[in-house]
């Protein structure tokens, strides 16, 4: 007891200012996250008293519900694909610009960021992969005798799904960029110049051996940004596509859970999906923050 005093003493004001975050994150993200869990052992429609049906919804899911196959698919392969690759283009680029005068390196910076504050426009996209041939690229490929008729890059199966994966690459320099670009900034210089005398030359030996070890929490920070990212696909297959797109050939776990809550008013199913979808979210945060960790500690 005397102890919780003592620290209550010596760090007051810092649980003080501390508490805010904590009471909306308790709110906000502990409470909803623990009523999608209790709903999703139930039946519930939003206008009579859930009903408890147990592990129902979690065997209709894997066993009965096709559609949440291929979102659950789909969702992984934008994962896979946009996580890693926007992750890898927003630490290049930051590195990148670094060495760059202020101002250079500001601008740049806001041009790379940009496409974020603009990732609710699609107009430009929709333009360029139109399905007539009056859109971009159908016109630039009838032009140059490529193909004698426009491709359908919005609504066929084949092409759907890459186009939304260029749209979110193109969209992917957010805020782990920004992180990114400030913790360059805050490297010691007196590392670069230690390994300068210890014999490394260029600087690709300079970000392996002195930039990438010092920059552990900008790195985490990037990926827990990239993971809830990639896992949060949605918008961007409606705008582009349709919801729901032919042959839910663009379906997500985030669109599933949407038609399910929304459209149908099975929130107890739906709050089934959206705890797998989170139990996938925080294993891949763990995998990958011990991998950081681990390559930070060596």
């Amino acid at each position: 007891m005397e102890t919780v005093k003592k620290l209550f003493k010596k760090y007051g004001n810092d649980y003080f200012f501390l508490s805010f975050w904590l009471i909306i994150f308790t709110v906000f993200t502990l409470v909803p996250i623990g009523f999608a869990v209790g709903y999703s052992f139930t039946n519930f429609d939003m206008v009579q008293t859930p009903s408890f049906v147990g592990l129902s919804n979690y065997l209709r899911m894997f066993l009965d519900d096709d559609i949440f196959i291929k979102a659950f698919m789909n969702t992984m392969l934008f994962a896979v694909i946009t996580g890693p690759l926007g992750y890898i283009m927003s630490f290049v680029v930051g590195w990148l610009i670094n060495d760059l005068n202020r101002m250079t390196r500001t601008v740049l910076t806001f041009l790379f960021y940009s496409p974020t504050l603009l990732g609710s426009s699609y107009m430009m996209w929709l333009y360029l992969f139109s399905n007539d041939s009056y859109g971009l690229l159908n016109s630039w490929l009838i032009n140059f005798g490529f193909i004698k008729d426009p491709v359908q890059w919005l609504t066929d199966p084949d092409f759907n799904i890459y186009v939304v994966i260029v749209v979110v690459l193109w969209g992917s320099m957010g805020a782990g960029f920004l992180s990114f670009v400030a913790g360059f900034q805050s490297l010691n210089k007196s590392y670069f110049e230690a390994g300068a005398i210890d014999g490394i030359r260029n600087r690709w030996q300079e970000l392996w051996y002195i930039t990438l070890p010092q920059m552990g929490p900008q790195l985490l920070i990037g990926a827990v940004l990239t993971i809830s990212g990639s896992f949060a696909i949605g918008s961007q297959c409606i705008a582009l596509t349709g919801f729901p797109s032919t042959d839910y050939s663009t379906h997500t776990l985030l669109l599933h859970i949407q038609d399910y809550s929304a459209n149908r008013l099975e929130m107890g199913y739906a709050s089934a999906i959206a705890v797998v979808l989170f139990v996938i979210m925080i294993l891949s945060w763990l995998i990958i923050n011990k991998a950081i960790k681990t390559f930070s500690h060596d």
